[in-house]
């Protein structure tokens, strides 16, 4: 599954480039100069992405993506307060500084301050987006504060630097650490003055064993325990938390709804918008069926309280939302994998008790991103499947997209840099040959496999709750969608549909896994600290289980040349075996929902990393240069009028990131 065309200069923050184009920038010689990389700071890259296939679009059709766009980014508040309830008045004070400072800005504390602001708008808080743990500022504390003091906001001193600069207020965004109550020590505004026991027994008391349609209890709302002593769910919806943003929300997608493109569109549009108006679970799964049936426009949207990954219990859903439009000829191939998705079924090496005896409903895509928002904002996901919940997709199907322009975006930007992560971490010229020559198609067909098939595959027996596998859930369900497309990624059957070249190709897909699920990953994790994401819990998983499982066979071996550690495949075919095995095993923890045994994987292969490795894999990897995560500005969609009539919208490109994130902080401020 996260636009400011608007020059800006005010108080020294510079007038942002603007490029204007349907599908990118050229110079005066027509030749294409489009820069996808436009910023580097901290281990961040900010990069833009192009909208192929913009001006093959209908005026009704770009006023329908238009308004989808805006519904999208009026949202972008509530992620902020959903991460920490300090994070909005945190950023409102670094929006302050950065607008109306008159200081010195040359200086080095100044600077530090700059990459500071930059870090937090990344994540949407004051939390790594990805590491989970809280960011320090460079610059000192007095220093911070006199340029709070300088803008008016001294006042706010003693309430906020404590949570800027303590290490100890809110240390994580999410905790996992099963010594602690993690309701508690979790940085999230989900829950306020109650521990885990209670919110499970607040949850357990709703669900009905004998449901086998179960709405998703507590997906849009916040738990809070009174003075009363009395537990209560704080529902978003307008006239409810987050009422102001929701309302503006609505607003868009009823103006949305005006330009749809089928009938389908303005039904489920609809049900959206009454849904946030009253926050009924039912209204949401009664869009999600709506939505997931509605296969035949070009442009789409996700807009809501969707995933989990936040929530230390994954329960809670954070707000997200993503635009686009569909790339119709990249389609073929995903389309392929939908009509044959029951042969895939029928054929997964999973206990046949736990496969869907008839796959409904399974639709794949490729498309172009128009917006991104909230928690895909700048941080963006690469492949989409939902609805989520697991009787939508039995009975009604899914929907899968893998986001190309996205994945585009970011192989032009690693082109734009002379540094080369492979030629560190390979350990052959022959597997770096087979990687340039295949990682670009197999890294797109995983994808695929993962989005479409993957999340979508399996079934839970009778009477196993959603939630059976609790803080765990994420990692495990990742784990069983990567295991679902390393193991066909591999298979004939690729090569038979026409979607993979021959049965090479599949090997730089293994290769690349493993090395970087046992190794180059964790340049992403500050030494000391354990693997905590539910992405990288997941890849480390399956690399760390394979490597031991197949340590007597010596299907992945563990070298070292040169003082250099390398994990390298050598059973290819002993590899896949070992994928059908752990898919299996996940498979079975989550259709019995064994929470037991899910807990055991995740905490024995996942969670750990080894120092001495760790140590090492951080070095070599900073000494390329490279920035371990990236995310994107989104483009400005700007309407064209004539004699006060709009008759056509066009795409711009800033090259402004801190601009962009101080025009959304006036434009889509609504709590």
């Amino acid at each position: 599954m996260k636009g400011i065309m608007k020059m800006i200069c005010m108080a020294g923050i510079a007038a942002s480039a603007v490029s204007c184009a349907g599908g990118g920038s050229k110079s005066q010689d027509g030749t294409d100069n489009f820069r996808y990389l436009i910023d580097e700071f901290a281990d961040l890259k900010i990069m833009k992405y192009q909208v192929p296939g913009w001006d093959d679009l209908s005026l009704q059709q770009k006023e329908y993506v238009y308004h989808l766009s805006e519904a999208a980014k009026y949202g972008r508040d509530i992620i902020w307060v959903q991460n920490c309830r300090y994070n909005l008045p945190i950023r409102k004070v670094l929006e302050n500084i950065l607008e109306n400072y008159e200081g010195d800005r040359e200086c080095r504390d100044f600077q530090d301050f700059t990459v500071y602001a930059k870090r937090v708008f990344f994540s949407n808080g004051i939390h790594h987006h990805y590491a989970e743990d809280k960011i320090f500022p460079d610059c000192p504390q007095d220093y911070f504060r006199s340029l709070m003091e300088a803008v008016g906001d001294g006042d706010r001193c003693e309430e906020l630097l404590p949570v800027i600069y303590d290490p100890e207020i809110f240390p994580q965004r999410k905790s996992n650490d099963p010594g602690k109550d993690i309701v508690q020590a979790s940085a999230v505004n989900f829950y306020e003055n109650v521990t885990r026991k209670e919110v499970e027994d607040f949850y357990h008391a709703m669900l009905d064993p004998q449901d086998d349609t179960p709405v998703s209890y507590g997906l849009n709302s916040k738990v809070v325990k009174g003075s009363d002593g009395v537990i209560r769910e704080e529902v978003y919806r307008t006239g409810g938390l987050y009422g102001p943003a929701l309302t503006r929300i609505c607003s868009e997608l009823e103006k949305a709804a005006e330009y749809a493109e089928n009938d389908a569109q303005k039904q489920y549009i609809a049900t959206l918008v009454e849904y946030y108006r009253t926050g009924d679970l039912k209204l949401w799964d009664k869009y999600n069926i709506e939505w997931v049936q509605d296969t035949l426009g070009t442009v789409d949207f996700v807009n809501g309280f969707v995933e989990d990954y936040n929530d230390p219990l994954g329960r809670k859903a954070t707000w997200e939302g993503l635009v686009n439009i569909k790339d119709h000829d990249a389609s073929q191939r995903t389309e392929i994998l939908s009509a044959n998705a029951q042969w895939f079924e029928d054929n997964s090496p999973v206990d046949p008790r736990f496969r869907k005896p008839q796959v409904k409903g399974i639709s794949a895509k490729v498309i172009n991103a128009v917006a991104l928002a909230g928690d895909c904002y700048p941080s963006t996901p690469i492949g989409i499947n939902l609805p989520n919940a697991d009787w939508i997709r039995r009975d009604y199907g899914s929907k899968s997209v893998t986001i190309a322009n996205i994945t585009h975006a970011y192989d032009l930007a690693a082109q734009e840099s002379p540094r080369n992560l492979l030629s560190e971490f390979a350990w052959s010229e022959e597997e770096i040959a087979r990687e340039k020559k295949y990682s670009a198609i197999t890294d797109e067909i995983h994808t695929d496999l993962h989005e479409c098939l993957g999340h979508g595959s399996g079934r839970t027996l009778a009477g196993v709750s959603p939630n059976a596998l609790g803080e765990y859930s994420s990692t495990l369900e990742e784990t069983r969608a990567d295991l679902f497309g390393l193991y066909y990624i591999a298979d004939p059957k690729l090569v038979e549909l026409g979607i993979l070249p021959d049965m090479e190709a599949y090997k730089a897909q293994y290769a690349n896994y493993i090395r970087n699920g046992i190794m180059v990953q964790f340049n992403r994790v500050e030494l000391g600290k354990k693997n905590t994401e539910a992405h990288m819990q997941n890849r480390k998983l399956i690399a760390e289980w394979c490597y031991e499982h197949g340590r007597d066979g010596n299907v992945i071996e563990k070298k070292v040349r040169d003082g250099k550690t390398y994990f390298v495949v050598n059973d290819f075919e002993a590899l896949r075996g070992l994928f059908a095995r752990l898919l299996a095993e996940v498979q079975r923890i989550k259709s019995e929902g064994d929470y037991e045994a899910g807990k055991a994987l995740v905490e024995k292969y996942a969670v750990d990393i080894d120092p001495d490795l760790h140590k090492e894999v951080k070095a070599r990897y900073e000494q390329l240069g490279l920035k371990p995560y990236g995310g994107f500005v989104n483009p400005e969609i700007v309407p064209v009028k004539r004699w006060g009539k709009t008759v056509d919208y066009r795409i711009e490109y800033t090259d402004d990131y801190l601009g962009q994130m101080l025009e959304y902080g006036k434009k889509y401020a609504t709590l």
